[in-house]
């Protein structure tokens, strides 16, 4: 398939009047004044920081904003980087306001050929505008005009953050429109922003693990994460609502294919619900990456943290030997260890709960169809054992479900998941779930192909069977932590990996 020539050109003279709005900027970067120092001013950065200027002002209501009150802004963040006085910043800023607005007032243009229409074209913009002026102090104040906000928005970084979300919208409209050339083009850019994004969250991994040395920059990280993690969950339900769209629009379409006209149409829009899944199945894998890493990479960050402050503080010496050394009034000693003694607990009865209010409350009438069966018997008999299989079935489809791709996972994720999950919250308290897992880590490894029958019914034999021919067997590790999230029960934190089956090589 040949590059459509019309999508790359159309809207390049759009495309240019933006590019065009940076003119002015490196316009400055070429000017070649020095200060009293003999030292190049840096117009450049100058520029930027007076447009800053003028966009806070705005945002400030004030609208007396000239020459004289940007060189005070300069002099003020100035701060000896550069060996200028009050009336050299004044040159500056006067400088810099006539290269935003010409002194002629003209907007300033730039001639390019438009390889659209095939023709040589002028773009113009205008960064400043005159504003308000004071007649008496023969002073003239200025305004950022629209295509200098244009400016300063460029150089914001929500605009990347946000692009995915931009194009969500931009996509909802045209398909509203019956767009569909354009909403393919659409879903293109998507997949670009959303092939970004998987960089930015590698990135992310990575300075996590290398940069985190303090609580300060740990609660930065965590913050970014959040961010990430709750526009993501937004993207992913503007997703679900674009595939609503498209799904109802293709079963319109399907009862209309009585023209060429309309079967063209019909088969663009089946193009679009494919490669819309496909994005969308691509941003769902960065939500599953996101909730790892808030999970397993934050906690690995805190956890080595903490042991960075363990290896530096010495007890003997810190503790030990400063009540040894150099005895301390009684007072003093108590103050001194106690932050490491325990904190004072007690517990109580009172015999008023007796005529408490009771909660009575009817058998729930609810599907209880995804729960696990209940048990009888502390011992497990054959009936029993049957139950149990079933219900480690269960748990082994589900944690596979939440697995996806992954061969590894910590039961701490498991467990966060499930509790985000309507569908499986409530079997967190339910006995099977802990039973699976301790059973689990007393057999591993768990080898899928072989089973021990224990007079009667082997209990993970259902289980295994939806791994049989895919996986060599199941490796559960006891790690660091203890999972508390049901009041009934608690559990040590638990990595279940899945090995590869090896073929044999004759």
């Amino acid at each position: 398939m040949g590059i459509n020539i019309k999508s790359i050109t159309e809207n390049y003279r759009e495309r240019i009047q933006r590019l065009a709005l940076f003119d002015p900027l490196f316009r400055l970067q070429n000017k070649k004044s020095k200060d009293n120092s003999d030292k190049i001013i840096d117009y450049h950065s100058l520029g930027l920081l007076a447009l800053l200027f003028f966009f806070e002002n705005m945002l400030m209501r004030n609208r007396k904003t000239g020459v004289k009150e940007l060189a005070e802004f300069f002099h003020e963040i100035n701060q000896g980087e550069m060996d200028l006085g009050l009336e050299d910043f004044e040159k500056v800023a006067r400088t810099i306001i006539e290269t935003f607005r010409p002194p002629s007032g003209k907007r300033s243009y730039r001639s390019f050929y438009n390889w659209e229409t095939r023709r040589e074209e002028i773009v113009q913009y205008s960064i400043l505008k005159a504003d308000k002026s004071d007649i008496k102090g023969n002073t003239q104040y200025y305004t950022l005009d629209e295509q200098g906000l244009e400016l300063v928005f460029a150089t914001k970084e929500y605009f990347s953050e946000f692009q995915l979300s931009i194009n969500q919208l931009v996509l909802r409209k045209q398909l509203e429109k019956g767009e569909f050339v354009n909403a393919l083009r659409q879903i293109d850019e998507m997949t670009i922003d959303v092939t970004n994004l998987k960089d930015r969250i590698i990135n992310i991994k990575h300075e996590i693990q290398r940069n985190i040395v303090s609580d300060e920059t740990y609660k930065r990280y965590k913050r970014i994460i959040d961010d990430v993690n709750l526009r993501l969950v937004r993207e992913s339900g503007e997703f679900e609502e674009l595939r609503a769209f498209v799904r109802e629009t293709r079963e319109r379409l399907g009862h209309e294919l009585n023209e060429e006209k309309d079967r063209k149409t019909y088969e663009l829009i089946v193009k679009i619900d494919r490669e819309l899944g496909e994005v969308h199945n691509e941003h769902k894998k960065l939500l599953q990456e996101s909730i790892i890493l808030k999970t397993s990479a934050l906690q690995a960050a805190q956890e080595s943290l903490y042991y960075v402050g363990i290896d530096s503080f010495n007890f003997n010496q810190e503790i030990t030997s400063r009540l040894i050394s150099s005895p301390l009034p009684l007072e003093a000693s108590r103050r001194l260890i106690e932050p490491f003694l325990f904190i004072e607990r007690f517990e109580t009865w009172s015999p008023l709960t007796v005529f408490s209010a009771q909660r009575i409350e009817e058998e729930s009438k609810e599907d209880k169809a995804k729960e696990f069966p209940e048990l009888y018997d502390e011992e497990l008999g054959d009936l029993d054992k049957i139950i149990q299989r079933k219900n480690f079935r269960r748990i082994m489809e589900m944690t596979l479900e939440i697995m996806g791709d992954e061969r590894e996972i910590t039961l701490r994720e498991i467990v966060k998941y499930m509790k985000e999950d309507k569908e499986y919250t409530k079997l967190l308290g339910h006995r099977s779930f802990y039973d699976f897992w301790i059973i689990l880590h007393q057999r591993s490894p768990l080898i899928v192909e072989v089973f021990d029958d224990e007079e009667g019914v082997p209990l993970f034999r259902e289980a295994t069977n939806l791994l049989k021919g895919k996986i060599e067997r199941l490796v559960a590790t006891e790690i660091k932590g203890i999972i508390n999230e049901d009041n009934r029960y608690s559990i040590g934190n638990i990595k279940l990996k899945l090995e590869e089956k090896k073929n044999d090589v004759s």
